[in-house]
């Protein structure tokens, strides 16, 4: 009973760390640029927050699958299907999950008055140190609290999670899958407990976040 929960953070916290590793350096440019088309690749950027998880799963596979349109190059030059696998889990999980840490990474580092890093620049700083040791310290409060938040929904990802990975007990069963499985065996009893489980840790992550938000302000 404890598989699904331990593969489920497993794959939370690879998909956060993907995710948050893409969503930092995306807000940190993206707050730092103007050029045509910004609009644009931002919505791009957002858009796994507002697919639904079937059609963003639809997505997965065109691009992934077997004989997707990287896919096909993976399996035949490298023997990688990432089908089935809770490799494959934790690429939905990322994907889904990353607008909510781009967003707070973006907010954050806009909020960084341009003054410290102007300051930085003058004394012969270059971008990435301007990044490293003025920029991302100063904005660390928010891109915590949105880390957090990614590693919440990363948690409880299942339509897209479903398609990919399917539901291979001990294998890429997550909690959320779990849950659907108990429900639909009628095994109640397995069905709250996973639920409680998933709901108290989404709960905890929401209050911390929540907290490193205020103290941000």
């Amino acid at each position: 009973m404890l598989a699904p929960l331990w593969l489920t953070l497993k794959v939370a916290l690879i998909a956060t760390l993907i995710a948050g590793a893409a969503g930092v350096g995306m807000g940190w440019w993206m707050s730092r640029r103007r050029f045509v088309g910004q609009e644009i690749v931002d919505a791009v950027l957002m858009l796994p927050m507002v697919l639904p998880p079937t059609v963003l799963g639809y997505y997965l596979i065109v691009l992934i699958g077997r004989n997707g349109v990287f896919g096909q190059y993976l399996d035949r030059w490298f023997g990688i299907n990432l089908i089935f696998t809770w490799q494959g889990a934790v690429i939905a999980a990322s994907i889904v999950s990353l607008p909510l840490i781009y967003k707070a990474a973006r907010a954050s580092f806009e909020d960084v008055d341009s003054r410290f890093a102007h300051a930085a620049r003058t004394l012969g700083a270059g971008e990435l140190e301007v990044f490293l040791r003025v920029s991302l310290p100063l904005a660390v409060r928010g891109i915590a609290a949105g880390l957090m938040l990614a590693f919440a929904r990363a948690m409880g990802e299942f339509g897209a999670t479903l398609m990919i990975a399917g539901n291979l007990p001990g294998k890429t069963q997550t909690l959320s899958i779990a849950v659907y499985d108990a429900v639909q065996a009628g095994n109640d009893a397995q069905a709250l407990w996973l639920t409680a489980v998933i709901s108290v840790v989404c709960i905890v992550v929401l209050v911390i976040s929540g907290r490193l938000l205020q103290a941000k302000h």
